[in-house]
């Protein structure tokens, strides 16, 4: 047994936000839900996808696409995580790469505010949905192209945002790093969440041995978009053990390595994995 399979279980918290059009409002949710973590005893704060800005009116919202060293939200919770010792999971940010393109950037930062791991989501969300919904993310964002896994106090943490949970290959990947947890912020529609969003949280779990955290956009937001919510926490049986309903919350679930350990003895689908051979046809 692992040194984290026999260590204690670690409380995370997650914040169900309502993201809207200003940055610094959407900072100062996170950091106020990060003083309330801490007084509940979490070591870890989850927030969503498009944590500190959710716009959709792309004009409006790109003057608020900074870089790093300016982005307001990225510096409050570094500052907050800095000052409370607390580790924070920025599920994700619109940043201005050096490239002049933007990035959809997920950042991990320690108890010091350091910044521990970024990453850029790969896929992109491209839809036309029966509702009549458009979505084209492709058309300001460019996808990532690294796989990330950090440590962290819940363990390895690999790292994917909202429309990757559909692609399986990143999470086989993730779960060929041994992570003990993958986070999957997310922004998802109401229609696709309620279709798909438990079971394919629960599916990913199950295929990596993992705990799967998910912290997500909830409600009626300023740009006009209404998002699923159900932040959830599923443990790598595939049993929700903790879900955020719909709206603004925060909510707290544990995360026990030892049960990782019984999971991955009662079914080492990781250890008899093999390479699939390609068709000849």
């Amino acid at each position: 047994m692992s040194s984290r399979q026999e260590s204690a279980p670690v409380k995370v918290a997650l914040f169900q936000m309502t993201s809207g059009i200003d940055p610094l409002a959407n900072a100062a949710a996170i950091a106020a839900s990060a003083h309330m973590a801490v007084d509940a005893g979490a070591a870890m704060l989850f927030t969503p996808e498009m944590c500190g800005l959710l716009d959709r009116d792309r004009a409006r919202a790109s003057r608020h696409v900074l870089a790093e060293p300016d982005n307001p939200v990225l510096a409050q919770a570094r500052q907050t995580a800095r000052d409370l010792k607390i580790w924070i999971d920025l599920g994700s940010l619109a940043i201005l790469r050096e490239d002049g393109k933007w990035a959809n950037r997920g950042f991990v930062i320690d108890a010091d505010g350091a910044i521990a791991a970024r990453y850029d989501k790969i896929h992109m969300f491209d839809v036309d949905l029966a509702t009549g919904e458009t979505w084209r993310e492709s058309s300001a964002y460019t996808p990532g192209d690294q796989v990330v896994a950090v440590d962290t106090p819940v363990g390895r943490l690999g790292m994917a945002i909202c429309y990757d949970i559909r692609f399986p290959a990143l999470f086989e990947e993730l779960g060929r790093l041994r992570c003990d947890a993958i986070r999957i912020p997310a922004a998802f529609t109401v229609p696709t969440g309620k279709a798909h969003w438990h079971l394919m949280q629960r599916a990913r779990a199950v295929e990596a041995s993992a705990w799967v955290i998910s912290a997500a956009q909830g409600g009626n937001h300023a740009d006009g978009r209404e998002t699923y919510g159900h932040s959830l926490v599923v443990d790598p049986w595939g049993e929700v053990a903790y879900d955020g309903g719909e709206g603004a919350s925060l909510g707290f679930a544990m995360i026990d390595h030892a049960r990782t350990g019984d999971v991955r003895r009662q079914l080492p689908s990781l250890a008899n994995k093999r390479e699939i051979p390609r068709s000849a046809s």
